[in-house]
């Protein structure tokens, strides 16, 4: 086809640039395409190279003759070990293949030159353009890696977003050989210390070691030589190295050099369009040179040789060069950000070891395996049944569950004197339904219905101290006897229905209230006469829809104490209407959270400026009503752990926040995020406040709901089965799925959760219906796997 170019320039040898060429070379024997690589061929600074199963077959669909003698010099395992506090824990099933580098790159020369593409070694580029314009080619290939000096020529056009990692580490090799992928830790005075191992071939293996940047200074090896860095790496791992030596093969470097900190890089473009001789050429950026993911995911060496084989293929599909390298841009794109994201999760988690160092070994180990959510719950039990199942009979043994095996997310949960029979919570959820302020028997039929789903905690919505204090005309309250009977009539209904139980959230909506019901425009103020604004208060004058809203006059202090002593007053309502568990609401720029941002907070006085004295007021309200609530309930906290606005509350700063709820005897802290400035830019995904959950509960001490774009029970039992957080809160999922909890233990294939009796006919129907399914999708699978294997005899046999 005419797209593909005839001359091409590839600037750097490494995996990427070898590929590609000779990808391109089989597909077009009459291209002319020369590589530049200032290295010699023998030269290379890493050890081994790691990658799954998955990207071994993408390499045999691309060109199986280099492939089959990849293939030929991989070692590989199924097994990872982890090596913790003086435990093992080992999980198979997870097929990596790991190579030496300089293996993999003279199987790649020998087929490029096997194919007739030009290889010039040992040539260093001083000059890009002159040497562009000197080959005069249609395509350059800029494959020079993560120090790449084209991308910091063209900059202005590839949009780098460089992200230098915290952690120390140093690529050192070894004799000793390990039947599994290994990952040891070490604790050391200053901290910790972890080695990622792998064998490559029948004589070697890589060994990195990693740290903290502060506990690799307190440690003293930026004074010391090379070799004593590399002795202090071998002493401090000599269990794992059974009297083998460690190899360091970084010549160039000395001293305590040998040691990196990791770029993560990014680029918006991967295309820059010059002009060179008069004619325009595209500077294609691939592989490290285009973006980077962390080493603990093994993921670098694969992006490369993907983004090669995604080049190709939109050549072939195309029929003009510059539709091609959009089309390799888009696609690559968002590959390479799943990727990148994964990676992310994975470096934090090394980053953050002392985090997850007072989890018990088993627990540590799962989190390990699960650091970047590729390996979920359920696809650790594909790959590893037997490891899994011996997991969730220690949660159910450690949550004090029945003498049998529950997922992670049926386990029985117990706080103060409030024992849960499960970890799913139905978020607090307005439903502008209450008339007055209170509830209704739409109030009853939609709690009751989640309470008979299965649930463990059901919460209320925001339940407002004040008429003022409601976001809406149909918001909830609880300031008067009728709100209080209406709600103790929901109570006793769950109660005595099924074994949930109910907290209730009580809050005040500062200066996002006053507005209309969410179906007839959120947030926007009430404009009907028969429904009249009411004055908002807030800690600083503020308008939350700027040139919209009501201006939110500043709290006075005798305000602030009414409104406490309208919190304390609610509260003693609560308990008296039979509620469980009260949290207070200080998240999402209403009354108490307007207090703790600083977005929001802009006062002189001793309840402004620093963040203990933003915190003041919403802990004279917590101990105020802490104090009336009864000792064997718990109280949570709800906040907002990331504003999503420059300024604003970061994760640091929840980590504070939950650090002084807690000594005011906060039980739990919800960590939700955003919603306090409509200049927020928050980044969605699934599970995505989730991390906010996981800093607060394993570096403050203290449990945690983890909530948001938490949908699927294979989430939840991901979350709590690696001590991300104490319980998971639903919302949207609970309004679409009333019986969302028992419909999902159906899901897993778990018959022991009970369900109401009046519908144990439907449980009976609805497990059979799955099984059918369940039956059906493996046949299905079965005739696929058969035909696809009918289909590879035929074609041998051709």
């Amino acid at each position: 086809m005419s797209s593909f170019p005839v001359q091409t320039l590839i600037l750097g040898g490494g995996p990427a640039g070898l590929y590609f060429a000779l990808l391109l070379k089989k597909e077009c024997p009459d291209a002319d395409i020369t590589l530049l690589e200032r290295n010699r061929p023998g030269d290379t600074f890493g050890w081994g190279v790691v990658f799954s199963d998955q990207t071994l077959g993408n390499l045999m669909d691309a060109d199986p003759v280099s492939a089959h003698t990849i293939n030929a010099a991989f070692n590989h395992w199924e097994d990872i070990e982890i090596r913790f506090r003086g435990t093992r824990s080992r999980s198979t099933g997870h097929g990596f293949i790991g190579i030496g580098r300089k293996k993999l790159l003279n199987i790649l020369q020998d087929r490029c030159r096997e194919l007739g593409v030009k290889l010039v070694f040992d040539h260093e580029v001083r000059d890009i353009e002159a040497t562009i314009r000197e080959y005069a080619p249609d395509l350059v290939i800029a494959a020079d890696g993560m120090g790449s000096r084209v991308r910091q020529l063209y900059q202005a056009s590839y949009q780098p977003d460089i992200d230098m990692r915290q952690n120390r580490f140093v690529w050192l090799g070894t004799r000793a050989k390990y039947d599994a992928f290994t990952f040891d830790f070490q604790e050391t005075p200053h901290g910790w210390f972890q080695a990622h191992i792998y064998q490559f071939d029948d004589q070697m293996s890589t060994f990195i070691v990693e740290t903290p940047q502060a506990v690799w200074e307190a440690s003293g090896l930026q004074d010391l030589s090379k070799q004593a860095n590399v002795e202090f790496c071998e002493e401090l791992f000599s269990e794992v190295l059974s009297g083998e030596k460690l190899i360091s093969n970084a010549a160039h470097l000395q001293g305590s050099d040998i040691w990196s900190q990791f770029p993560r890089i990014k680029t918006r473009e991967w295309v820059h369009w010059g002009e060179y001789g008069g004619k325009q050429v595209p500077v294609v950026l691939m592989g490290d040179a285009a973006h980077t993911a962390h080493y603990s995911i093994g993921s670098g060496t694969k992006l490369a040789l993907e983004d090669a084989i995604a080049l190709m293929g939109a050549l072939r599909q195309t029929d003009k060069l510059e539709n091609a390298l959009q089309r390799y841009t888009a696609e690559r794109g968002t590959e390479v950000l799943k990727i990148q994201n994964a990676a992310r999760n994975s470096t934090e988690w090394f980053e953050n070891v002392a985090r997850y160092a007072q989890l018990p070994p088993e627990q540590f180990a799962y989190s390990l395996l699960t650091r970047s959510q590729r390996i979920s719950h359920e696809n650790l039990r594909q790959r590893d049944g037997a490891y899994l199942n011996t997991l969730e009979t220690w949660l159910t043994q450690q949550s004090g569950g029945p003498p049998t095996t529950l997922p992670p997310m049926l386990t029985p949960y117990s706080l103060r004197g409030v024992n849960l029979s499960n970890r799913i919570v139905m978020s607090p959820m307005a439903v502008y339904s209450a008339v007055g302020g209170v509830p209704g028997d739409f109030h009853l039929v939609h709690l009751g219905a989640r309470a008979l789903g299965g649930a463990g905690l059901i919460f209320t919505e925001m339940t407002c101290v004040t008429p003022q204090g409601r976001i809406t005309p149909g918001c909830a309250g609880l300031w008067n006897d009728e709100q209080q009977l209406a709600w103790q009539r929901i109570v006793t209904f769950i109660h005595g229905s099924s074994s949930a139980k109910v907290a209730i959230q009580l809050g005040h909506a500062g200066a996002k209230g006053s507005t209309r019901r969410a179906w007839d425009g959120g947030d926007l103020p009430l404009d009907v006469p028969d429904e009249p604004n009411w004055p908002l208060r807030s800690a600083s004058p503020q308008q939350y829809l700027p040139g919209i809203s009501q201006v939110a006059a500043e709290i006075t202090r005798r305000e602030m104490d009414e409104v406490r002593g309208a919190f304390v007053d609610a509260a003693r309502r609560a308990a008296a209407a039979g509620f469980d568990w009260l949290e207070l609401h200080c998240a999402h720029g209403y009354l108490l959270s307007s207090f703790i941002s600083p977005l929001t907070n802009q006062r002189s006085d001793d309840y402004g400026g620093s963040l203990p004295n933003r915190l003041r007021y919403p802990l004279e309200v917590f101990r105020a009503v802490r104090e009336v609530w009864p000792t064997e309930r718990p109280i949570s906290v709800r906040i907002s752990a990331h504003d999503w606005v420059e300024g604003g509350i970061t994760p640091d700063d929840a980590v504070e926040i939950a650090q002084h709820f807690k000594a005011a005897g906060a039980d739990m802290i919800d960590c939700s995020s955003g919603q306090v400035s409509k200049a927020e830019a928050p980044i969605y995904g699934r599970m995505y406040q989730t991390p906010f959950a996981d800093r607060v509960r394993n570096e403050v001490g203290i449990p945690t709901i983890a909530v948001g774009n938490i949908f699927e029970a294979d989430h939840i039992n991901s979350i709590i089965a690696s001590g991300r957080a104490d319980l998971c809160a639903l919302g949207r999922p609970h309004l679409a799925d009333p019986f969302w909890t028992l419909h999902e233990a159906a899901k897993l294939g778990y018959t022991g959760q009970p369900w109401p009796k009046p519908y144990f006919l439907g449980k009976q129907q609805f497990e059979r219906n799955l099984e059918r399914e369940r039956e059906l999708s493996a046949a299905q699978t079965g005739q696929a796997a058969s035909l696809s294997r009918l289909r590879a005899e035929l074609e041998g046999g051709v």
